[in-house]
């Protein structure tokens, strides 16, 4: 299938110090994480934000991959980031945010900060219980895209949740919840006050289960579950400018 026009990857080469991988949401495209990535471009930084299999194309393509798939892809993106810049970051929304944890599970301190916009690593959905079974049977749902605030602005995204890759979802988030002890590395999260998508206890058990000395929670008051597109987006973007700046530095620093 053709991707969508507006959900291609992007792909920025700038400095050789600092490096940012960039992770959409489930059923989402890298339209939601653009100016988020050309704001970084701007600031020089090398930027790579990858359309996830499945992702940008029809919702019945999701429903024939698995999480698996969606983390290696980003792997696959962090890796091609980190072999030419000295601290390597990986920013994540919803379902990017528990992308980007296992990144930081499974490589450590090659992962220099997470920045985490909205993360899921659960949901308090009545039947989510039942998602295995009922995925057996219903191709799909009603979608949750375009949870946006902002008038005017919508989110490239599939108006249907295809209900096999939600299940799978589900598996990526018991197998970060479990080895969020593993994060260390420092982290920034912003989390929406008002999000009809993901519950506010995501925030909490990411925030309580890592082991980061260096960890900060911002509360947005004026955006809903996409807030790289939402009202609050340039606080977002200049937040995470700072803190890789900073982070890179002291990184550098140690390093002398």
């Amino acid at each position: 299938m053709p991707v969508l026009t507006g959900a291609e990857p992007f792909a920025h080469e700038g400095s050789d110090d600092i490096g940012v991988l960039l992770c959409h949401g489930f059923t989402g495209t890298p339209q939601s994480m653009r100016p988020w990535a050309e704001h970084l471009a701007a600031e020089g930084f090398s930027v790579r934000c990858p359309l996830l299999p499945g992702h940008g194309t029809r919702w019945q393509d999701m429903n024939r991959t698995r999480w698996q798939h969606w983390y290696d892809r980003v792997d696959t993106g962090f890796g091609l980031l980190s072999a030419r810049c000295r601290s390597t970051f990986v920013f994540g929304q919803s379902m990017g945010g528990a992308l980007a944890l296992r990144l930081a599970q499974r490589h450590g301190p090659e992962v220099a900060g997470l920045v985490l916009v909205n993360p899921s690593v659960t949901t308090l959905k009545r039947g989510a219980r039942l998602l295995p079974l009922l995925a057996k049977v219903v191709p799909s749902i009603p979608g949750v895209a375009n949870d946006i605030a902002k008038p005017g602005v919508r989110e490239l995204a599939y108006d249907r949740t295809p209900l096999r890759a939600a299940a799978s979802l589900q598996q990526l988030w018991g197998v970060v919840r479990a080895d969020l002890g593993r994060v260390r590395q420092p982290l920034l999260l912003l989390r929406s006050a008002v999000d009809h998508v993901v519950e506010p206890v995501s925030s909490r058990i990411v925030l309580d289960g890592v082991a980061s000395e260096d960890k900060t929670e911002v509360v947005l008051a004026d955006s809903f579950h996409v807030a790289t597109l939402d009202n609050d987006a340039p606080t977002i973007f200049a937040a995470s400018v700072e803190f890789a700046r900073r982070v890179h530095e002291a990184r550098v620093g140690e390093a002398a």
